[in-house]
């Protein structure tokens, strides 16, 4: 297992908390770059920072024009498709915020089956990164968004899956996933996703408390073994948190 930053657990009161304090370090990681990366996440823990991002007083303190948004992993369907993680970000907050559609980097679903999407949006990165290869001293991203799946997966990287070893690939495509919904996926691997300056888990709700225990207790599953190169924090409301 890759150990790099050991990992921070900051509680907050409940998901409109997660929401406000996920926005601030957002916030602080892209204010003052000439150009940010933020890779989002899909599921029901980031939908209130992305809410939240698309109205005042945030909405007017992103600097729209300077952020880049990518995606950690979709489903292998159109963006119109309400499964799709990048449609829903572009549903709450990217589209009504008014993010420059060049700063919005989808994985190309539209290719002919996941492993050609996979190659697409690796080239993609690497092409946005200036580099083949991932320096730590140089992350790819500023911020990465993680969330949390009941089985212990994040990102697409499901339990017992052969992509929780991959060391070389940035992105892969995922011909089955682990658990609902039942289609393919396109995810970045766990060195690409641990390129950032600041890695946030965020668990927004008390249904998520069970497999958390687990996974901060140590259990090898998928979330356990997710690294950032800097910074890695978990987010978390109190009615998730385990008892000390």
């Amino acid at each position: 297992m890759d150990v790099r930053a050991q990992p921070e657990v900051v509680v907050v009161a409940d998901a409109a908390a997660l929401a406000q304090t996920a926005a601030r370090r957002l916030l602080d990681h892209v204010a003052e770059k000439d150009r940010a990366a933020v890779c989002l996440t899909g599921g029901s823990g980031p939908a209130g920072l992305y809410r939240l991002l698309s109205e005042e007083p945030w909405r007017g303190k992103v600097p729209w024009d300077r952020v880049h948004w990518f995606i950690g992993d979709d489903r292998f369907v159109p963006e119109t498709d309400p499964l799709s993680n990048m449609g829903m970000a572009q549903q709450l907050f990217l589209d009504r915020a008014g993010a420059p559609r060049e700063n919005i980097h989808s994985i190309p679903t539209e290719a002919n089956y996941p492993e050609g999407a996979a190659r697409l949006y690796e080239d993609a990165l690497k092409a946005f990164y200036g580099a083949d290869r991932l320096d730590p001293a140089r992350p790819l991203f500023d911020l990465v968004l993680m969330g949390l799946g009941g089985d212990g997966h994040t990102a697409s990287l499901f339990p017992h899956s052969p992509a929780l070893d991959e060391k070389d690939r940035w992105v892969l495509g995922i011909a089955k996933a682990g658990m609902e919904p039942f289609v393919p996926r396109v995810t970045l691997t766990f060195p690409a996703l641990a390129s950032t300056h600041e890695m946030l888990f965020l668990i927004e709700s008390a249904d998520k408390r069970a497999i958390l225990s687990r996974v901060l207790g140590g259990e090898d599953l998928p979330a356990r073994r997710a690294y950032s190169d800097e910074k890695l924090v978990w987010l978390v409301v109190r009615d998730a948190a385990p008892e000390k």
